[in-house]
């Protein structure tokens, strides 16, 4: 019953044969193995590996001139220098440029140098500061100083040639003044007038506009000027009376206005100003 059992299970009987044939199939390819065990084998592996890798690190480093230096570390030290060496040529050219201004800049130097000491001013300044003494410099002051307290002293009264020009500048004064009043009443006052645009509205439609406009232009005023009219379409068949005057601020007022013309009852219901502009 058991070996029945067994015979249908699949298991892999030979696999210990598979395995010591993978082994010394990779023995052969990495060389000999120094201890029988397995992992003894890994081991040496790892560190031939590292040995190879650390060799490596060396000649990458000292740039050595090997096979394969030429395009490794040993190329990007040729790039280095070849930078290295445009580097200096530029810093060549840049020397000569800062040695071709210093010299500009000194030649302009000595040039306003050259030409301050030739300027006029400088000419002119040059004598005095040379020839005249301290001495000479204060003493006509002093002259001068003196002379005005000896003139002083002979020329005492001086008050009547005093009140005489405050006179005369007196008289000058008041006729000036008289001159600008004359002008001044000779010119025309300005007068200050507006225009007023009045709506005159009638009780109804039934009111004659005629007699209405009629009536307004009656009221005669010092000062007021009747203009042009027109009748404007209020609703309803109704129309209202729109006018124009002119009136003097001073003498004409829009009060008295309005008072004037709502007088006429029978035709006027009421009155409204619709602009006023001053002139």
């Amino acid at each position: 019953m058991t070996t029945s059992f067994l015979v249908h299970e699949k298991i892999w009987f030979d696999k210990f044969k598979y395995d010591d044939a993978e082994r010394s199939f990779y023995e052969r390819m990495n060389g000999p193995v120094a201890g029988p065990s397995r992992q003894e084998n890994g081991a040496s592996v790892i560190l031939r590996d590292i040995a190879r890798a650390r060799e490596n690190i060396q000649k990458s480093l000292a740039g050595s001139s090997g096979p394969g230096a030429s395009s490794g570390p040993g190329g990007d030290h040729s790039e280095l220098t070849v930078r290295i060496a445009s580097l200096e040529v530029e810093n060549q050219n840049l020397r000569g440029v800062v040695q071709d201004l210093q010299q500009a800049v000194s030649k302009l130097e000595a040039r306003l140098s050259a030409l301050e000491k030739s300027s006029p001013t400088h000419r002119a300044s040059a004598p005095q500061t040379q020839h005249v003494s301290p001495m000479r410099q204060v003493e006509p002051p002093a002259k001068k100083a003196a002379a005005p307290a000896e003139d002083d002293e002979d020329d005492i009264d001086l008050f009547g040639s005093d009140e005489e020009e405050d006179k005369e500048a007196a008289r000058l004064r008041e006729e000036r003044l008289r001159q600008y009043a004359e002008k001044k009443a000779k010119k025309p006052a300005l007068v200050a007038k507006s225009s007023i645009l009045l709506d005159v509205k009638p009780w109804d439609d039934e009111t004659d506009m005629a007699r209405l406009e009629a009536c307004v232009r009656s009221v005669q005023l010092d000062g007021l000027v009747w203009g042009a009219s027109k009748l404007v379409p209020v609703g309803y068949g109704i129309r209202k009376l729109q006018i124009q005057c002119v009136v003097e601020d001073d003498k004409v007022g829009t009060d008295l206005l309005e008072e004037e013309i709502t007088k006429f009852e029978e035709h006027v219901q009421s009155v409204d100003i619709a602009a006023f502009n001053k002139i």
